[in-house]
């Protein structure tokens, strides 16, 4: 791929994932927080499904069953998480808590898949919680948006570990599009259950459903699935690190939200984290395979 290309396309994409944060901060006061991501997801993931109508179906429950579940953590927990913490602290703090899953990711994968990991990623692990830990303003006085950002870090790392033991059973763009749809029918369910819905009917509103729904859910799915297949998945997934910085962004240029010193220092020491954990990773896969051509 054009090396040039390559750039913009992960620079597109991590600003759709990052600047979700600040829109979906301002889609709360229209919509209640589960209502708006169930919106979300149900109209993207209704979208993707019916472009892959009867295309590379699973063939049983037992895979359905897997989809919904993976539906469940991945976009119901995530999202739902993460707009639920919108609600008490700003769209910067939500993005950097969001996206030390892949920190978590190291943990779980050692828990539960029995994954060895390079001495170099646990010390990213380490930097990335001090990182953490920082930006939360070295206190133990927690808003209860905290616990749902962090919250959701750990629903995407669940996920991500189940994704990694059945993804090869499916297709990926059937994957991403029943995944999406079952997680976003999930929230409705749930909107009607554990909140008290709200919903303002308006213009903006609906542009900022429709952007949620189509730019930062459809598009960037597909671009980010785009550059995992032509590129390294193991070095493209290393710029995740540019979500957050791109949410603390457009929570300042958007929302106004003040970046304090801590929240800097914080995210910069999770960025290192994250760069660690996924970045040597892509050295050892790198060698792995050489090592399997000869």
């Amino acid at each position: 791929m054009n090396p040039l290309l390559y750039g913009l396309l992960v620079i597109l994409t991590t600003f759709l994932m990052g600047s979700s944060f600040a829109v979906g901060k301002i889609g709360l006061e229209y919509v209640s927080p589960l209502l708006l991501v169930g919106i979300r997801f149900t109209i993207a993931g209704t979208i993707m499904s019916l472009f892959l109508w009867n295309k590379h179906l699973p063939q049983n429950s037992r895979d359905w069953f897997k989809i919904v579940l993976i539906g469940s953590l991945q976009t119901a927990g995530v999202m739902g998480c993460i707009f639920l913490s919108l609600r008490t602290i700003t769209a910067g703090e939500s993005s950097i808590l969001t996206f030390t899953n892949p920190l978590l990711v190291v943990i779980l994968g050692t828990a539960l898949l029995g994954i060895r990991y390079h001495f170099l990623q646990w010390i990213g692990v380490i930097v990335g919680f001090v990182g953490v830990f920082i930006t939360l303003g070295f206190s133990l006085k927690l808003e209860i948006g905290t616990f749902f950002g962090l919250g959701s870090a750990v629903s995407w790392a669940a996920a991500t570990i189940l994704i990694k033991k059945w993804g090869n059973r499916f297709n990926t763009w059937v994957l991403t599009a029943y995944q999406m749809l079952f997680g976003g029918l999930l929230l409705l369910i749930m909107s009607v259950i554990l909140e008290d819905i709200y919903i303002t009917i308006n213009s903006k509103s609906i542009l900022i459903i429709v952007w949620l729904a189509v730019m930062a859910s459809i598009v960037q799915f597909t671009i980010w699935f785009y550059l995992l297949k032509e590129g390294d998945p193991a070095k493209t997934s290393a710029f995740l690190f540019l979500a957050p910085f791109f949410g603390v962004l457009t929570g300042w240029l958007i929302l106004g939200e003040e970046i304090r010193w801590n929240v800097f220092l914080g995210g910069t020491l999770i960025f290192i984290g994250i760069f660690l954990v996924n970045w040597f990773l892509s050295s050892i896969e790198e060698k792995a395979k050489k090592k399997a051509l000869f």
